[in-house]
């Protein structure tokens, strides 16, 4: 019992001393770990140290480095001011100068001014003296002539008006057989060489397109039941279907190209397919719109490459394009136009002006004729209004604008357009027009040269190209004659439209009449 109590106290003895050396070794763990703490402690706080010692100097450096950069702002900025009251102090001294020179003028400008005047005195009572003069010898005259100043005066400019009017008619005679000579010789040769460098083909205006088909049964299908399917075609595209007793064909009636195009172009496809119903009908029609808009855009573009015209508006790609569905007085308004920029470049090209730009006006001439608004305007004031919105320049715009005298033309493209327009417009087979509206020109262009005084009958002959006037010869004198030739072809050149040029040729004639009884 004695031993196991003592093995127990020696057990606990040792546990205890086990105890006490494992806290003495944990006190001096904990010492050496609070001692490693304070020193990485204080390596930190060194390393903060230094680093707060680097950006305070790379602070202080960029503070040096802005003072240095306003230091030599405020010296250059010293330095200006410095100059300009240099400058000013010059001036200064400059408008001192002037200022004495001024006042020293002034000073003989004073002198001479005096003595102006009195001159002036002098010439007054001269003037006044001859005045007296000049009226006694009015009065001596009028005495001797037995007339007045005023019948006198009269007279004298009734003479002068008659001289000055024949001797102003001679003149003009002169200038325009001298102008003949030179620059009519000149524009020919040009206009020649332009015309025999450019052809194209005519062309017809329709206003029905003919739509062929294999049998006449195919008529009944497109008719439809009660009509339902040629009223849908009618409907979807704005164009008349004319199916009577013409064998094998069907027309086309509209006056615009594109509607009829698509019609016809949706008939076929539906002929074709062969179901032919409204809902059918309107499918087919709306995708020949899609590929008919397509196609313009293609052709606009197209052409603008083939002329070799670059940077043109989308939208004006578009209406040269639309051009190809157009006609005028019989002639294919894309043709017209390519063939008006054809003969512009060559024209300038002759010339010595922008070929580009004449070939670029020549395409645009007649934009106008295309919009899809249809206003009320005449077509050049439309096109030049499209021209401006897109951006176009000021000479082309005007030549746009001015080629059927609409505006003033303010460039040398200007009449070369105009010019080149009536070419293409007036050669032969070009175009033809209504009868009645080509027998209304030469009614209008009789009825001008009625108008004058003493002008008995009028005839239009070589189909309106030449003018025949006859005049009373009693009313008329040979000079006279001269002038009313003249003055019709004024009025006939300012107030109508016509293509090409119009001979006047003014006759009198004195005719003696006697019977043998």
């Amino acid at each position: 019992m004695t031993y196991a109590i003592i093995a127990i106290v020696s057990a606990i003895v040792g546990i205890a001393f086990g105890y006490i050396a494992k806290l003495h070794f944990m006190r001096k763990k904990a010492q050496e770990i609070i001692r490693q703490a304070e020193l990485e402690g204080e390596n930190l706080k060194k390393e903060k140290i230094i680093q707060a010692k680097e950006k305070f100097i790379s602070l202080k450096a960029e503070h040096e480095k802005v003072l240095a950069e306003k230091n030599s702002k405020f010296i250059l900025t010293e330095n200006r001011f410095k100059q300009r009251d240099a400058q000013f102090l010059q001036k200064k001294e400059e408008l001192h100068k002037k200022f004495k020179e001024l006042e020293q003028k002034k000073k003989e400008f004073d002198t001479v001014k005096d003595s102006f005047n009195v001159q002036l005195e002098l010439v007054d009572k001269k003037l006044s003296e001859l005045d007296k003069i000049h009226k006694k010898q009015v009065e001596q005259l009028e005495t001797v002539a037995g007339m007045n100043a005023i019948q006198a005066k009269s007279q004298l400019i009734e003479s002068i008006r008659d001289e000055a009017k024949a001797d102003a008619m001679g003149m003009i005679n002169e200038i325009t057989e001298e102008a003949k000579l030179t620059a009519n010789n000149a524009a020919k040769k040009i206009l020649i060489s332009s015309m025999q460098r450019l052809t194209t083909e005519t062309a017809v205006e329709n206003s029905v397109t003919v739509f062929h088909i294999e049998n006449d049964e195919i008529k009944g299908r497109i008719i439809g039941r009660e009509g339902r399917n040629i009223r849908a075609i009618e409907a979807a595209t704005g164009v008349e279907i004319i199916v009577d007793d013409t064998p094998e064909a069907i027309i086309l009636s509209g006056f615009d190209p594109v509607r009829r195009e698509i019609a016809r172009l949706a008939l076929h496809q539906l002929v074709t397919d062969g179901r032919i119903h409204p809902a059918r009908i309107e499918e087919v029609v709306a995708k020949t719109k899609k590929q008919i808009e397509e196609e313009i855009l293609e052709i606009g573009k197209r052409t603008a490459i083939e002329m070799g015209i670059h940077g043109l508006h989308p939208e004006l790609i578009r209406i040269v394009g639309k051009m190809k569905y157009r006609s005028s007085y019989g002639q294919n308004l894309l043709q017209h136009s390519r063939e008006v920029a054809n003969l512009c470049a060559i024209i300038a090209a002759e010339l010595g002006l922008n070929v580009k730009m004449a070939k670029r006006a020549g395409l645009l001439h007649d934009i106008g004729k295309v919009p899809d608004d249809e206003p009320e305007l005449p077509h050049a004031l439309i096109g030049k209004k499209l021209a401006e919105k897109f951006k176009e320049k000021p000479e082309v715009v005007n030549a746009i604008a001015a080629h059927h005298d609409e505006m003033e033309m303010t460039s040398m493209i200007a009449p070369i357009v105009q010019i080149c327009d009536a070419i293409s417009g007036a050669r032969p087979g070009a175009r033809r027009e209504v009868v009645e509206a080509y027998f209304k020109r030469l009614r209008e262009l009789e009825d001008a040269a009625l108008t004058y005084p003493g002008v008995l009958k009028t005839y239009a002959i070589q189909a309106g190209r030449e003018l025949r006037v006859i005049v009373s010869s009693e009313k008329v004198t040979d000079k006279d004659a001269e002038g009313l030739a003249y003055d019709i072809a004024k009025h006939i050149q300012t107030k109508m439209v016509y293509p090409g040029q119009i001979k006047i040729t003014v006759i009198r004639e004195t005719r003696a009449v006697s019977f043998a009884k």
